[in-house]
C-alpha cells in the first residue's frame, strides 16, 4: 500500500480517537454538573449575626456610687487537635501571662483535655480588660503558626483560640456595706449556655426582675468574603440594654458612717445586733438603714447565715414603751384626754429619803401591773407619763378606748400590716383579736390586753413598723411609707416604682401635742442623753424583756425610736439593740437609756457632721 494512504489513514485514527476522548470528557463532564446540580449541597450561609450579651442592672447610692454591679465574662477555648505540639510550650507561655492565669494550671488543664482531643475551654471567668488582650493574642498565634490546619470533609480548616461571652459576674464594689439591706445572689445557666444571676434576699430579691430585664444586642446582615458582616438598609442593629439599675435614697458616706457607729457600739454593750434607721420624715425617703451585723455577698461563710435577714423588716418583738406615745395619741384623737388631767400612780406608801413614793403597782384581775419610776406624788400628768414612761398611767388612758377604737387605732398605725417598705420576707407582728379587746367594754371593766398591749406587751411587731408609726408625730398626722429606691433607670429613662401618698392617721393638733410630749421627754425625761443644742430632737425609750417559746428570758430589747429636725429637714430615726449587757458590772446598759439613746446621739452627730443637719443657736425655747 502506498506511503501515502497509510498516512491518510493514521490520520485518521488520531482524529477519531481525539474526538472519543473528547465527548468522553464532556460526557464525564455533564454528569459531574449534574449530580452537582442534583445534589443537596451545604452551602455556607450569606448573612451573618453577631449577639453581644447584657447584663444585670447596678445599684447605685445617692450619691453615685456603685454598691452592686454586673461584669461581663468571657471564656477562651481551643481545639487540642489543631495545636502545634512543637509550640505547646510557647502557647502556654503567651496565653498564662495575657490572661493572668498560672502556668501550671493551664499546663495541668491542656494536659487533661489532650485525653480526650477535641474543644478544650481554658477559662471561664475571664474579664473585659483579659479577653480584649487575648482576642489580640490570638491574632498573632496565627501568624506563629502555633495552630495548624486540618482536613475536614476534604476541607482545609483552621481553628485557634476563640474568645466568647459566657455570662456575667455579681459584684460587690464595698464588701458588706449596706448589707443585709442589698441582699445576695445565686447562679443559673439559659438556655444558650450563659452565665446569670437571680437575687435571693434584700433590693437583689425585690428587684430581681427589672434588674434582670435585659435584652442582648444583634448586629445581622450579609457577609463578605472575609465573612465579615457588612450593612445595608436591610441590616439588622439592635443595641444592647442592660436591665434597670436601682438609684438609691441612701447616700454610701452616710450609711458607712453610721455603719462605724454601729460597730463600736456593739462592742461596747455587747450586744447581739444594733438596726438603726434615717427616714425623711416627710417623704419616707430611706437615708439609711444600718445593721452592725453584716457579711460581704461574694464570700457568704457559714457564721454569716444568721446575718443574712433584715432584721429590720424580719425580726418581731415585742416593742415596750416605744408604743406609749401611739396608744395615747389613740385616745387624745378621740378626745378622751382632758386638758391639765391627772392619773392616780397608784403608789401608796411612805416615801424614801429623797421624798419619792413607791414604785406603783395596779391590780388588773389575777395580774398586778407595776412602773419603775418612783414618783413624788400621787397623782401623774400626761407629761409625767410621757416623760417617765408610766404603764399605770398609760393603761388607764388606753381603757377608755372601745376594744374595736383600740384594735383599729393599732392597724391604723400600721401594726398588723405591712409597712410597704420595698423588700421581701417582710414580717407582720401579732396582736390579740378585736373580740379579746373588747372583753368588759359593756361593763367598763378593765381589759388586760388593752392594758399589756397600751405600753407594748402581749403583741408583737418589726422595728421598721415602729419607724413609720413615728412619722406621723414629726408629720402632722401623716404617716408615710418608708422607701429604700429613689428611681429605676432604664434604657435612659426614669421611673418611680411606687406611689408614696401619705396617709391621714391623727389631726394635727394631736400630733403637735404627742410631738412636744416627745420633745419634754428628750429635754427632762429618760431620754435626755439624746438632746443637742441647736436641734429639735423628741422621742421615746423602751426596754422589752425577749420571750421565747412562751417565757420571758433575761435579756432584753432596748429601743428608741423618735424625730430630729433643723429649719429645713425633718428626720425620723430609729435604734434597737438586742440583747446588750444585762449583768456584772454593766448590768444598767440593758436600759435603752444607756444603750439606744447614745447610739441615736451619735447617729444624729454623724447627720450634723455630714451637713444633713444644720444646728442653730435658739432653735429651740429654753422652757426652763
Amino acid at each position: 500500500m502506498p506511503s501515502k494512504n497509510i498516512e491518510k489513514i493514521d490520520k485518521t485514527k488520531k482524529i477519531v480517537i481525539l474526538f472519543s476522548l473528547i465527548f468522553f470528557c464532556l460526557t464525564i463532564l455533564m454528569i459531574s454538573v449534574f449530580r452537582t446540580i442534583a445534589e443537596k449541597r451545604h452551602m455556607p450561609s450569606l448573612t451573618g449575626e453577631k449577639s453581644e450579651l447584657a447584663v444585670r442592672g447596678d445599684i447605685i447610692s445617692a450619691d453615685n456610687f456603685k454598691i452592686a454591679s454586673s461584669k461581663k465574662l468571657y471564656k477562651a477555648s481551643i481545639d487540642t487537635r489543631h495545636l502545634d505540639p512543637t509550640k505547646k510550650e510557647l502557647f502556654l507561655k503567651l496565653f498564662s501571662i495575657y490572661s493572668n492565669t498560672d502556668y501550671k494550671v493551664l499546663e495541668d488543664r491542656l494536659k487533661e483535655g489532650e485525653k480526650s482531643p477535641g474543644n478544650l475551654v481554658l477559662s471561664y471567668g475571664i474579664n473585659s480588660r483579659s479577653a480584649k488582650n487575648l482576642k489580640e493574642l490570638a491574632f498573632k498565634l496565627i501568624q506563629l503558626d502555633v495552630f495548624m490546619s486540618r482536613q475536614v470533609n476534604g476541607n482545609k480548616i483552621l481553628r485557634g483560640l476563640t474568645i466568647s461571652e459566657s455570662g456575667e459576674k455579681r459584684t460587690f464594689s464595698y464588701e458588706d456595706t449596706l448589707t443585709p439591706v442589698v441582699g445576695y445572689i445565686s447562679k443559673f445557666e439559659t438556655e444558650s449556655g450563659k452565665t446569670k444571676v437571680n437575687g435571693i434576699k434584700g433590693l437583689e430579691r425585690n428587684y430581681n426582675k427589672v434588674l434582670n430585664q435585659s435584652k442582648d444586642g444583634v448586629l445581622q446582615g450579609d457577609r463578605d468574603v472575609l465573612s465579615y458582616i457588612s450593612f445595608d438598609k436591610n441590616s439588622i442593629i439592635r443595641k444592647r440594654i442592660d436591665g434597670a439599675t436601682l438609684n438609691l435614697n441612701i447616700p454610701l458616706k452616710l450609711q458607712k458612717n453610721n455603719e462605724m457607729t454601729l460597730d463600736l457600739y456593739k462592742e461596747k454593750l455587747g450586744a447581739d445586733e444594733i438596726i438603726v434607721s434615717v427616714m425623711e420624715s416627710k417623704t419616707g425617703k430611706i437615708i439609711t438603714m444600718a445593721s452592725s451585723n453584716r457579711f460581704n455577698p461574694e464570700k457568704i461563710r457559714k457564721e454569716d447565715i444568721p446575718s443574712l435577714n433584715v432584721n429590720a423588716i424580719e425580726y418581731q418583738f415585742e416593742p415596750g414603751s416605744v408604743i406609749k406615745p401611739i396608744s395615747i395619741a389613740l385616745a387624745m384623737d378621740k378626745n378622751l384626754i382632758k386638758k391639765n388631767e391627772s392619773f392616780p400612780a397608784y403608789n401608796n406608801g411612805g416615801t424614801n429619803g429623797e421624798g419619792e413614793y413607791p414604785k406603783g403597782a395596779y391590780k388588773l384581775g389575777r395580774f398586778t401591773i407595776k412602773d419603775d419610776h418612783q414618783f413624788k406624788k400621787h397623782y401623774l400628768s400626761l407629761d409625767d407619763i410621757v416623760m417617765y414612761s408610766s404603764n399605770i398611767g398609760t393603761l388607764q388612758i388606753a381603757q377608755r378606748l372601745t376594744g374595736p377604737e383600740f384594735f383599729e387605732g393599732m392597724k391604723r398605725f400600721g401594726f398588723t400590716r405591712k409597712t410597704g417598705i420595698d423588700l421581701p420576707y417582710e414580717k407582720k407582728g401579732v396582736m390579740p383579736k378585736v373580740w379579746q379587746f373588747s372583753a368588759g367594754d359593756k361593763d367598763k371593766k378593765d381589759n388586760v390586753f388593752k392594758a399589756t398591749v397600751s405600753f407594748g406587751q402581749g403583741m408583737t411587731s418589726t422595728f421598721i413598723q415602729v419607724l413609720k408609726a413615728y412619722s406621723t408625730f414629726n408629720n402632722d398626722g401623716y404617716m408615710v411609707t418608708p422607701h429604700i429606691v429613689s428611681h429605676l433607670t432604664y434604657d435612659n429613662n426614669k421611673y418611680k416604682p411606687y406611689d408614696d401618698k401619705p396617709e391621714k392617721i391623727i389631726s394635727k393638733q394631736t400630733a403637735d401635742t404627742m410631738k412636744q410630749l416627745l420633745i419634754q421627754t428628750v429635754n427632762d425625761g429618760t431620754g435626755r442623753a439624746a438632746k443637742m443644742d441647736g436641734l429639735e430632737i423628741g422621742g421615746k425609750t423602751g426596754t422589752a424583756q425577749i420571750a421565747r417559746g412562751g417565757k420571758y428570758l433575761k435579756q432584753y430589747i432596748s429601743s428608741f425610736f423618735g424625730f430630729v429636725n433643723d429649719e429645713n429637714n425633718s428626720y425620723t430615726i430609729g435604734v434597737t439593740v438586742i440583747n446588750p449587757i444585762s449583768t456584772g458590772k454593766y448590768w444598767y446598759y440593758y436600759y435603752a437609756s444607756w444603750s439606744a439613746v447614745p447610739v441615736f446621739k451619735e447617729i444624729v452627730q454623724n447627720l450634723v457632721k455630714l451637713n444633713y443637719l444644720t444646728p442653730k443657736e435658739g432653735i429651740i425655747p429654753d422652757k426652763k
